[in-house]
């Protein structure tokens, strides 16, 4: 590979890959736009051959977008096999910064969605896949501060493995960590946080379909896992598929008959159990809040409300109720008054054992007004993409957080600087 070297001897710029990127595809699949004129488009340059690799990595997305997992990630691994180096849309020439984003080869959920915090921050994105079979670039992509973007998952471990062998050489700053990231994941996130004062987090196990066979039969012994789960208060616990994401599979199961109901329509060989607690309000709804910290600082990024305990933004009816925009609206201009300063331990001790320069937490509070954990990652969705004229309140607090992160990334770089 033909690169130009960068000042110092421990960085190159190597040639990327331009592509369309993660957000303004996203953002055209949210706002309505049919993605399938532009896939038929890069396939008719994938059949004359003058595609390139970033046009091939967009086509993947799209794919995934339009409910094809299976064929995006087809694709995503013949361009990765051959391109690994790819630069998203900057808004700015010459860019003020250069980031480095190591990113593992995955569903489009298993990276951080970097490019909607640096959209419109004049900071330039250069996103390295760390692939099976491909080394490390030596010397590196020229860059002032380099992030860490892959999940905890078990798609991911190799990648962080390669980049936790090249950390302590690193030439600038690497944030999130590889050794923190792999602390995410739900039965070892509770193991981490246990022992907050003011912080709920039930305990979460690794359970094999045998195990919940046999529970569901009456039939589990006292020292097993899914017994501990379930002991003190046998039913109801959550159950969802290891390594799933978006709540895929996720059930909250009453008693055996619905367990052997539940495994009756899963293929998985493995899931994570919960213990289920209530934490609907007085009013009987359910509240859940997704947190980002940056450096440290937490920051509101949203507050969904329903009649559901499993709730996700986009099942929350929040578009369609005046009231609970509302709510939320409120919950953003006094987090740092209301919220954050109710929770300031909590939040804080949490924010110091995870570690992380840039993570979220899902959370909502149980009856007793304790923080309650659902869990936390690196790689929830961040975006401004709801209307402003439904959600006015937002994109103030949105350029609130994507500030903070460039803002941390600048003095990062600086301080490598100086």
């Amino acid at each position: 590979m033909e690169f130009e070297r960068a000042e110092g001897a421990d960085r190159v710029r190597y040639p990327s890959a331009d592509r369309i990127g993660f957000a303004r595809l996203t953002t055209m699949a949210f706002d309505g736009v049919d993605l399938r004129p532009l896939r038929d488009q890069i396939m008719a340059k994938i059949a004359d051959g003058t595609a390139d690799a970033g046009e091939g990595l967009d086509l993947s997305l799209i794919a995934q977008l339009l409910g094809d997992k299976p064929t995006g990630l087809a694709l995503q691994a013949e361009v990765l096999a051959f391109h690994q180096l790819f630069r998203s849309p900057c808004s700015a020439e010459p860019p003020t910064l250069r980031v480095l984003a190591l990113a593992a080869a995955m569903d489009m959920g298993g990276n951080t969605p970097i490019e909607f915090l640096l959209e419109h921050s004049g900071i330039e994105l250069l996103t390295l896949y760390v692939v099976d079979g491909v080394e490390l670039p030596a010397p590196l992509p020229d860059h002032d501060v380099a992030i860490v973007i892959a999940s905890d998952s078990e798609e991911c471990r190799d990648a962080l493995r390669k980049i936790e062998g090249a950390a302590p050489h690193w030439p600038r700053p690497l944030l999130n960590p590889p050794h923190r990231v792999g602390n995410l994941d739900r039965d070892k996130l509770h193991r981490l946080l246990h022992g907050i004062a003011g912080l709920d987090i039930p305990a979460t196990e690794i359970v094999t379909r045998l195990q919940l066979s046999d529970l569901a039969g009456d039939l589990v012994p006292p020292d097993s896992a899914v017994a501990d789960v379930a002991a003190g208060r046998q039913f109801p616990f959550i159950i969802r598929p290891r390594g799933s994401h978006a709540g895929t599979g996720l059930a909250k199961v009453n008693d055996r008959a619905g367990l052997g109901s539940y495994l009756s329509e899963r293929p998985e060989l493995e899931f994570f159990a919960t213990r289920f607690v209530d934490y609907a309000s007085a009013d009987g709804l359910f509240r859940k809040y997704r947190i980002v910290f940056v450096d440290g600082n937490p920051y509101a990024c949203h507050m969904a409300i329903a009649a559901r305990w499993d709730i996700w933004y986009l099942n929350a009816g929040m578009a369609s109720s005046d009231g609970k925009r509302a709510e939320e609206a409120g919950f953003m201009q006094s987090f740092d008054s209301g919220f954050a300063m109710r929770h300031r331990h909590a939040l804080a001790a949490m924010a110091e054992r995870i570690g992380l320069d840039y993570f979220t937490v899902d959370c909502a509070e149980n009856k007793g007004g304790e923080l309650l954990i659902f869990e936390a990652d690196n790689t929830a969705v961040v975006h401004n993409m709801d209307s402003p004229d439904l959600f006015p309140y937002k994109a103030p607090q949105m350029r609130k957080i994507f500030e903070a992160f460039a803002g941390m990334l600048s003095r990062h770089a600086r301080a490598a600087r100086g």
